[in-house]
């Protein structure tokens, strides 16, 4: 696809410098099969396969937090943004292909007439396609994307003077976070918020549980191909030797924890290698990787959520059946 010179002008990338500490696919793959019980972080999910096939799974009669979202975003993007003073910046975490985020990039358009957009992805292609697109539908837009983690990205655009901000994470993405994980990740957003920043975070909310089910155990087995894509990754970019046919998907809803886990069990007693990492892995029959987990919230929860992490809880919008929620937070 070709972009003009004018078009590619209002488009600023930067790429932040990557440390010890940072993300590794190898390193965490590595701790994650020698760990008992084994485990793959969720972030890994989305290569270009991954991306694509997640794209399919928000598309399934089943999967109800995409088109959930999304119809709340139509109904109400004008009133969560109501807050902006006209000068308001729009932030967000995880951004992807940023096509529910249109809404309310139309949304601070149509009040303040122009819009700064900050993307923090930790994939660049995503980021620079998506910005692309982004700009050549709205001429009033001007985007910096970071291809950055959420923590790096985020405080580099705090650190720049904005009059006011509106920081977005959709798509109930905090749910992929262990408790404490996400408190900590809230905590160091709080901190770099000022008075009049806002604060928009998506969550999934509880619900029965065959609902649940049927949404991470699909029909047409996208999201068992999704997940068993970690494997296939792990076989193509670190010379893995898994046989994928001898995995199998698994999904259920922890009652105990309100959580929807994700696994891929081992179908049988075998022995792994992988080449880059110079090791091989023994799976008994029935061992699991466990791959994602997804917790599901209520209102008590959001609201012991901001009292932990310093926020407020300024307003709230749900669909009619109350299984998605989109929660406006402020600084306390």
């Amino acid at each position: 696809m070709h972009f003009d010179a004018a078009l590619d002008a209002r488009l600023q990338i930067e790429l932040e410098t990557i440390t010890e500490a940072a993300p590794s696919f190898a390193k965490d793959v590595l701790a994650g099969l020698s760990a008992n019980p084994k485990t793959l972080p969720p972030m890994y999910f989305y290569d270009a396969a991954g991306s694509k096939l997640f794209e399919k799974i928000c598309e399934l009669p089943e999967y109800y937090l995409t088109r959930t979202e999304r119809a709340i975003l139509q109904r109400d993007a004008p009133e969560i943004v109501a807050r902006a003073n006209g000068e308001m910046a729009l932030v967000e975490l995880g951004s992807g292909s940023s096509s529910k985020t249109r809404l309310l990039i139309e949304a601070l358009i149509a009040r303040q007439n122009h819009l700064h957009y900050f993307p923090i992805d930790i994939s660049p292609t995503i980021l620079a396609h998506s910005a692309k697109q982004l700009l050549r539908d709205y001429p009033e837009l001007l985007v910096t994307a970071y291809v950055a983690d959420y923590d790096t990205g985020f405080r580099r655009i705090a650190a720049e003077h904005f009059t006011q901000k509106l920081v977005i994470f959709l798509g109930s993405s905090l749910g992929n976070f262990e408790p404490q994980q996400a408190h900590t990740l809230l905590r160091n957003i709080r901190q770099q918020l000022n008075d009049d920043d806002y604060f928009l975070l998506g969550t999934d909310m509880q619900k029965d549980s065959r609902i649940l089910h049927a949404a991470y155990n699909d029909a047409q087995g996208i999201t068992a191909a999704f997940n068993l894509n970690l494997l296939r990754r792990i076989n193509r970019e670190l010379a893995g030797e898994f046989d994928v046919d001898l995995f199998e998907h698994v999904a259920f809803y922890n009652v105990a924890r309100s959580r929807i886990e994700m696994h891929l069990r081992s179908k049988t007693v075998q022995n792994i290698c992988v080449g880059r990492l110079d090791r091989s892995f023994h799976f008994a029959k029935g061992e699991t990787i466990h791959t994602e987990n997804s917790h599901k919230y209520n209102l008590e929860q959001i609201k012991k959520i901001c009292a932990y992490t310093g926020f407020r809880l300024v307003q709230r919008w749900q669909d009619n059946r109350g299984y998605f929620s989109l929660n406006l937070l402020a600084p306390a």
